[in-house]
């Protein structure tokens, strides 16, 4: 079972407010899509709905969130008045889906934006804006799994700059495990939390980042 950030009741209101977010920044701000979701992704709004912290966008709009990461990362402040909306765009879509994308695998936007760029996710709607939100999140995680053929014990010990061998000295867990876990002989996901506690200890990330989708 997978952890969620934060409640399915909060959702489909994030959800809309991520959507106006990119719709407003992009269409009407004319920010460049790649680079909207470049600032989105590293602004502290998006690190706060990633944790859980939703509260952080409690009765802020779509268009107040876009203003609010603009300003941080770039120092600008958008003065731009949204046009009237009478219908969906593709990159409220956009910002839509990969809402639900996020909060239904836990990833980081960061991540997802690395692994599947703005644009590709754009090119997905002619198919798959008429399907379920759950349809998207299928396509969303084939494609992830992709570009991540590495495991993320993996990506992240070999980030981290250590060899397994030197991984299993300082976290206790065996150099078989880990060779295990890392070749996908061994489930990771049914790793006793002692040794998941060990392994991210020594990697300096969250348990939860070392398990597989």
């Amino acid at each position: 079972m997978k952890i969620r950030p934060y409640s399915e009741s909060q959702l489909n209101s994030i959800m809309d407010k991520i959507g106006d977010a990119f719709d407003y920044a992009i269409n009407d701000c004319k920010i460049a899509g790649a680079e909207f979701v470049k600032m989105f992704a590293t602004s502290t709004v998006c690190k706060k709905i990633e944790n859980g912290d939703v509260s952080c966008i409690s009765g802020k709009s779509g268009i107040e969130i876009a203003v609010e990461c603009v300003n941080e990362i770039t120092g600008k402040e958008l003065n731009i008045l949204p046009r009237e909306r009478y219908e969906s765009t593709v990159e409220y879509w956009c910002g839509w889906a990969i809402c639900y994308y996020q909060w239904w695998s836990s990833r980081k936007y960061a991540s997802i934006f690395r692994a599947v760029p703005f644009d590709e996710i754009l090119s997905l709607y002619p198919m798959l804006h008429e399907a379920s939100k759950e349809k998207f999140a299928e396509i969303m995680n084939e494609k992830m799994q992709k570009a991540y053929l590495e495991t993320n014990l993996k990506r992240i010990r070999t980030s981290y700059g250590c060899s397994q061998r030197e991984l299993a000295e300082m976290s206790g867990v065996s150099l078989r495990c880990i060779q295990m876990y890392e070749q996908r002989n061994k489930d990771i996901n049914k790793a006793h939390s002692e040794a998941l506690y060990c392994l991210a200890k020594v990697l300096g990330c969250a348990m939860e980042d070392l398990l597989e989708n």
